[in-house]
C-alpha cells in the first residue's frame, strides 16, 4: 500500500500506548488483582454489565436501540422489559449464580433476555442457534441450565428431547403463535408483551441483587469443530473490556498521526448505527458489538440472515455507519452487481475478523467506501473477545498483520515448553489481561491446561515483528505436514485472496499414503469472475515453495461453509477430496 501520509507515523506505538493511558486520561488504567495475579485494566469504564445497562437507558432512553423488521424498541423500553423479566425469574425461583440458557436467533427479545439474567445475578447462557436438538440438550446439561428462554425454532428442536433435561424447570418462548402446547412452557409475550408495548411497561426498581465485577455473568460454549464444546465461564469485569478496546484502537490512530481524537459521543451527536449479522450467541456479536453499542447509544438493525441486496437496502434506509462479519461478507458488499443502486455512503466503519483478508481487501474498502475505516482484529471466545486490534494506517501499513494487543493487554509467542521465541519466529500465542476469561465451566483439567497464571494458550501459530504486531500463522492443530515440512494453512490462503478472482478461500488436508497428509484448496470467486484449477496453481507456484502448492483446488460460486462464530468448517471441506 502506498497511501500513506508523509511522515507516518507521527508518534510511535509505544510512546502512543503510553500517551492514552496515563492518568487522568478516558484511557487510564490501574492496577488490580484478578484471582490472584497482578494486572493493569480500565478505570473509567463500568466494571459490570448492571452499570452498562444503568448507564445506557440514563443517557440515551428516548433513542432507537433495536430494529427487527418492523419492531424498533427504544432504549426505555428495552429497559423496561429487561426489568420487568428480571423479577419474574426470581420470583420463579432464581437465584445468583443460576445458569439460564437463552437460544434463539437475533431478536430484540435476546437483549432483553441477556440483560434480564445479568440484573438478576444468574449467568447468562447463550446456545448457539444454528445447533440440533442434541446439541442444544448437551449445552443445557452441561451448564446445569434450569431455564430456557428460546424462540419457537429452537423449541421444535428440543420438544423431543425434554425428558433428559432433568435440571431445567421453566421455558419461556418468545413469539409463540397460538396456546403453549405444555404446561411448562410460557409466552414470554405473557410476561413482557411486544417489542412495540415496552416503552408502556410498568416503571419498576432493579433487583436488590449486589453484583461485583468478578462474579459469573456468562457461559459462552467453544465453537466445537473438533470434540464436544466448551463453557467458556467469563466474569463481569470480562464482559464490559472491549468497551474500553475497540474505542482504545479507534482513537489511537488519531494519536499515530498527531490528530486530536474525537470528543466522547453525546445524545446531541447524530446517532451511530450498526449493521447485525454476526449473532449474539457469539462472543463478538456480544460482547464486541451489543455491549460497546449500548455505550455508545447506536441503533442496531438486527438481519435475520445475511443478504447482500437486503444489507444494502438497510444500510440506505437506516443510515448505516458501521458494518462487518468475516472478510467474505465485505466482500460480498463490494462486489455486488447492484451496489451502484443503493446509497452506502452513510459507511464509516468496515471490519471483520475470523477469517483472513487479502491487502487487496483493504484498498477496496478504501476507495470504495472512502468515509469509512477498515479494520480487524483477533480474538477469541477465552479472550473475551478482542484482544489484539488493527485499524486505520496501522491497517495499510500491515494488511497480513491482526495488529498488536490494546491497551494493557499482553501478547508472547512461545515454544512447546511455553519460553518466548525470538521476534519474528513462529510459535504458540499466548494472550494476558483483564479480559482472559476465568476458566471453562466443570472442566477443571482443560482450565489448568489452558489458563496459565492469568495467560491463556490460544493454540494459535503466530510470530510477532520488532514493534509487536502479531502475525496469526495458523491453528495449530489445523497445520498440514507434507513429508515433514509444515506447511501453515493461513500463508497459502492468503496468497490466494491476493488472486483477483478469489473471495474466499481455505486450505485442507487429504490423506496421502507416503507423504501423510498433502494440501487442498477450496476457493469461492467472486460474481461475475472465472479462475481455473492450474491458474490458481500456477499463483501459488510463483510465490510459494512448490510443497505448499495445492495438489487439488475445487471452485464453488456459493460461500464456504462456516460456524455461527465465523470460522470455516473445514471437515465439511475435507469431504471434497476423499
Amino acid at each position: 500500500m502506498t497511501d500513506l501520509p508523509a511522515g507516518w507515523p507521527a508518534v510511535p506505538l509505544d510512546v502512543t500506548h503510553q500517551l492514552m493511558m496515563s492518568p487522568g486520561t478516558p484511557f487510564e488504567v490501574e492496577d488490580v488483582v484478578i484471582r490472584g495475579v497482578p494486572m493493569q485494566t480500565w478505570k473509567n469504564i463500568p466494571k459490570t454489565l448492571r452499570e452498562v445497562f444503568l448507564y445506557a437507558r440514563a443517557t440515551w432512553g428516548p433513542r432507537t436501540f433495536l430494529v427487527y423488521e418492523e419492531d424498533r424498541p427504544t432504549y426505555e423500553g428495552f429497559a423496561r422489559a429487561a426489568i420487568a423479566l428480571s423479577h419474574e425469574l426470581i420470583a420463579a425461583g432464581l437465584a445468583k449464580g443460576d445458569r439460564v440458557a437463552i437460544a434463539m436467533r437475533n431478536l430484540p427479545e435476546w437483549v432483553v433476555a441477556f440483560f434480564a439474567i445479568e440484573l438478576a445475578g444468574a449467568i447468562a447462557t447463550p446456545l448457539n442457534a444454528w445447533w440440533t436438538g442434541q446439541e442444544l440438550e448437551f449445552a443445557i446439561n452441561d451448564s446445569g441450565a434450569k431455564v430456557l428462554i428460546c424462540d419457537p425454532e429452537r423449541l421444535g428442536r428440543l420438544v423431543p428431547l425434554v425428558g433428559n433435561m432433568p435440571a431445567l424447570e421453566t421455558v419461556y418462548v418468545a413469539r409463540l403463535a397460538g396456546p403453549s402446547p405444555d404446561p411448562r412452557l410460557r409466552k414470554l409475550e405473557d410476561v413482557i408483551g411486544a417489542p412495540a408495548d415496552w416503552e408502556a411497561l410498568d416503571e419498576r426498581p432493579l433487583p436488590a441483587v449486589e453484583i461485583d465485577p468478578e462474579d459469573d455473568a456468562t457461559i459462552f460454549y467453544t465453537s466445537g469443530t473438533t470434540g464436544k464444546p466448551k463453557g467458556a465461564l467469563a466474569t463481569h469485569r470480562n464482559c464490559t473490556t472491549n468497551i474500553a478496546s475497540l474505542l482504545f484502537s479507534y482513537v489511537r490512530g488519531f494519536i499515530r498521526r498527531g490528530e486530536p481524537p474525537p470528543a466522547p459521543l453525546t445524545p446531541a451527536d447524530p446517532q451511530k448505527a450498526g449493521l447485525v449479522g454476526i449473532p449474539f450467541f457469539h462472543t463478538t456479536g456480544c460482547h464486541a458489538v451489543l455491549i460497546p453499542a449500548m455505550m455508545q447509544g447506536a441503533k442496531l438493525v438486527l438481519m435475520r440472515r445475511f443478504d447482500a441486496e437486503e444489507a444494502m437496502r438497510l444500510i440506505q434506509e437506516e443510515r448505516v455507519t458501521s458494518a462487518g462479519g468475516v472478510p467474505a461478507i465485505a466482500w460480498m458488499l463490494l462486489e455486488h452487481p447492484r451496489r451502484g443502486d443503493y446509497d452506502l455512503s452513510s459507511i464509516e466503519s468496515v471490519s471483520y475478523g475470523g477469517a483472513p483478508a487479502s491487502p487487496e481487501l483493504v484498498r477496496r474498502i478504501r476507495q470504495d467506501f472512502p468515509r469509512s475505516i477498515p479494520g480487524t482484529g483477533w480474538g477469541m471466545t477465552e479472550t473475551a473477545a478482542t484482544h489484539t486490534h488493527h485499524q486505520a494506517e496501522d491497517y495499510v501499513n500491515r494488511p497480513e498483520s491482526c495488529g498488536v494487543a490494546i491497551g494493557p493487554y499482553k501478547v508472547k509467542v512461545t515454544d512447546p515448553d511455553g519460553n518466548e521465541v525470538a521476534t519474528g519466529e513462529v510459535g504458540e500465542l499466548w494472550a494476558f489481561g483483564p479480559n482472559i476469561l476465568k476458566g471453562y465451566w466443570n472442566r477443571p483439567k482443560d482450565t489448568a491446561e489452558t489458563f496459565v497464571d492469568g495467560w491463556v494458550r490460544t493454540g494459535d501459530l503466530a510470530r510477532m515483528d520488532e514493534e509487536g504486531f502479531v502475525y496469526i500463522v495458523d491453528r495449530a492443530k489445523d497445520m498440514l505436514i507434507r513429508g515433514g515440512e509444515n506447511i501453515y494453512c493461513v500463508e497459502v490462503e492468503n496468497i490466494l485472496y491476493e488472486h483477483p478472482a478469489v473471495m474466499d478461500a481455505a486450505l485442507v488436508g487429504r490423506p496421502h499414503e507416503v507423504l501423510g497428509e498433502e494440501p487442498c484448496a477450496v476457493v469461492t470467486v467472486k460474481p461475475g469472475a472465472t479462475a481455473s484449477e492450474e491458474e490458481l496453481q500456477d499463483f501459488v507456484r510463483d510465490r510459494l515453495a512448490a510443497f505448499k502448492v495445492p495438489v487439488a483446488v475445487a471452485i464453488r460460486q456459493e460461500p464456504l461453509p462456516r460456524n455461527a462464530n465465523g470460522k470455516i468448517l473445514k471437515n465439511e471441506l475435507k469431504g471434497l477430496f476423499a
